[in-house]
């Protein structure tokens, strides 16, 4: 058997590893070439940092995707894919002829991973986002399973100046995850020239020092070096960072460590797979993982269903806590993860019953959602929750985890401007628009306790992003324990059969639909009131029936006009062909502080404006 077509083994030489490095960097070029397009230079910068790592310290069995004993490899830099597939197929998961469909219309191998490949966890490509996931899949295998695992992820220098990442590196530390270890491919160049730092490895390391991590910086290409360096991270005791110094495109002197090749291929793919000494078919044995210690079980408090009284008034955002808190005591992969406002969301109550699958993320958002969707990742069922405004923050990585096909619940609450005097920094009135825009989504808005507990439920069962909308205020109990309120339906609440105009709301403004329907049959107007609390998906069936048999339909909602309810409502009766007169009352103006219902009447979202409103739509 030729150099080029032997097995690398556990014990593999420093010649053997440059040899696997030297078909990674092969591997890329051609994989880029075929596609047509990607980032071979990206990827050769790693490509001894992947060697040394598949060949000698990861523990995988990639004959069986879902053994939990598997370590986990995320690559943050998720444009160096083509190095990512050239591992699969040094280690026999792929053959060539797939490794070069990359980039083709319906292949596995797109141009950023995603989990379509079954050793793929998540999909990355929007820097920043690798490592607060592996933070969560950290989490998950130290506090909840006890495994033996490991979380390798290899990040890009550039990434570095995403606040993402320092949240992930705060949070590993504060969390003690030794079974965490970064690789940062300090390959000097970003896309359009020098990165901030350059080679300057010290600024990184300080940081990650100051964060409790155990942190070496070392030559990127010494493959001996990096061998070390491995083998001290796995017995650091605390996370471990590895900053390595490396060359952009190395090995193929027309592009290395020069810029302007970001992204490009190599100008004479042939020279230079000449270059890096030819096509190679070395095949990695890599170490398969320990079956480790079995599942660790985890105390499971029973806590009773909630119950709340007629005729009197409990908050959504106490009622969601009340709910997890149940619902934890009935399905042992449900945790919850709050950033540090659990006394206001509620999540709390999970915290005091389960608190063993609770995590507290404090102020950082992002980190939360992304450890959301790494403890997903290995099965559990993570509910996150903030304050709604505050989820902004976090929207790239909810968008990113529906590319990962995630199973993630979110929860807002202090939405809109019924939360009243802190002022429109508070209020959340993009959600509704935001969350509804993320693919497959669910976005749902009780009004009352029961239904909050009853699409709590729903949202444990339901496998997608989904995402509850709470209240700050008090509102009163319309509903009870026999209610039911499935993903995707609606609640006509108030209907007299010989209706004239139907009012829609959701949340705190279905209160005022209420309110302004017996003001408006006080008048002699007969009012149809339907509860929208799924805002997506939408029950058009409902609305279609609304708009067939009254004459017109208000919508009203606390929440700016573009994206929410109304226009839910309106695209619902479109792909109908449902015409009647809608008018959609929504937040008009930029709110200031104030009591909830001055605000309300200022912004024309009260029973007030919906009366007016009603009267008008009828010509009255």
């Amino acid at each position: 058997m030729s150099v080029h077509e032997a097995h690398i083994e556990s014990t593999a030489s420093p010649e053997q590893l440059h040899e696997l490095a030297q078909q990674l960097r092969v591997d890329a070029v051609r994989t880029s070439t075929a596609g047509g397009s990607g980032h071979p230079t990206s990827s050769m910068s790693a490509a001894d940092l992947a060697a040394v790592l598949l060949a000698r310290h990861l523990r995988c069995d990639y004959s069986r995707a879902d053994d939990p004993a598997n370590d986990h490899l995320v690559f943050s830099k998720g444009h160096a894919s083509p190095l990512l597939y050239a591992m699969f197929k040094a280690v026999g998961a792929i053959d060539d002829e797939e490794l070069l469909t990359f980039r083709r219309h319906g292949a596995r191998l797109q141009g950023h991973p995603t989990p379509e490949i079954p050793w793929v966890d998540v999909a990355t490509g929007s820097l920043g986002q690798g490592l607060p996931i592996a933070v969560g899949i950290a989490l998950a295998g130290k506090r909840l399973e006890g495994a033996g695992y490991r979380v390798w992820v290899l990040c890009g220098d550039s990434e570095m100046a995403e606040g993402s990442m320092w949240e992930a590196f705060e949070h590993a530390g504060h969390a003690q995850l030794d079974n965490l270890i970064a690789i940062v491919d300090v390959n000097r160049l970003g896309q359009r020239g020098p990165t901030m730092h350059e080679w300057d490895t010290s600024s990184f390391a300080a940081r990650a020092r100051a964060d409790g991590w155990h942190v070496q910086e070392i030559d990127g290409h010494d493959v001996a070096a990096i061998d070390e360096a491995y083998a001290a991270a796995t017995q650091a005791g605390r996370p471990a960072a590895i900053f390595a110094r490396t060359k952009k495109g190395k090995g193929v002197a027309a592009v290395e460590d020069k810029p302007g090749w970001h992204g490009k291929l190599v100008a004479d793919p042939d020279d230079a797979i000449a270059e890096l000494g030819g096509v190679r078919s070395l095949h990695v044995r890599v170490q398969r993982p320990s079956p480790g210690p079995p599942a660790r079980p985890l105390p499971r408090e029973q806590v009773a269903r909630p119950q709340y009284e007629a005729g009197g008034k409990a908050s959504t955002r106490e009622a969601y806590g009340d709910a997890l808190a149940w619902i934890g005591g009935t399905d042992e992969r449900v945790v919850a993860l709050d950033a540090e406002v659990s006394n206001s969301t509620f999540a709390e109550r999970f915290a005091a019953a389960h608190p063993d699958r609770y995590f507290e993320m404090f102020i950082a958002e992002q980190q939360m959602v992304a450890a959301a969707v790494g403890l997903q990742v290995r099965g559990w069922k993570p509910f996150a929750s903030t304050f709604a405004a505050f989820l902004a923050r976090a929207y790239d990585f909810v968008r990113m985890a529906a590319i990962s096909d995630a199973d993630l619940k979110l929860c807002g609450s202090h939405a809109g401007v019924s939360i009243g005097e802190d002022g429109p920094s508070q209020m959340a009135l993009e959600d509704l628009a935001s969350l509804r825009a993320v693919g497959g989504s669910v976005v749902l808005y009780p009004c009352d306790p029961w239904q909050t507990a009853q699409l709590v439920e729903a949202m444990s069962r339901h496998r997608g992003i989904s995402y509850l909308r709470t209240t700050r205020g008090a509102t009163p109990v319309i509903y009870g324990p026999d209610d039911e309120f499935a993903i995707g339906g609606s609640r006509v609440v108030r209907s007299s059969g010989e209706d004239d105009v139907t009012l829609v709301g959701a949340g705190i403004t279905l209160h005022e639909c209420l309110t302004a329907a017996d003001r408006l049959g006080e008048r002699g107007v007969r009012a149809r009131v339907v509860d929208l609390y799924s805002v997506k998906p939408v029950d058009g069936e409902t609305l279609a029936a609304a708009a067939a048999e009254t004459r017109a339909i208000v919508t009203v909602e606390d929440h700016w006009p573009e994206g929410g309810v109304g226009e839910a409502v309106a695209g619902a009766l479109a792909d109908r062909d449902a015409r009647t007169r809608l008018v959609r009352l929504a937040v008009s103006k930029l709110p200031g502080s104030g009591k909830p219902a001055e605000l309300m009447a200022e912004v024309g979202i009260d029973a007030a404006s919906v009366v007016r409103a009603a009267e008008d739509a009828l010509g009255r």
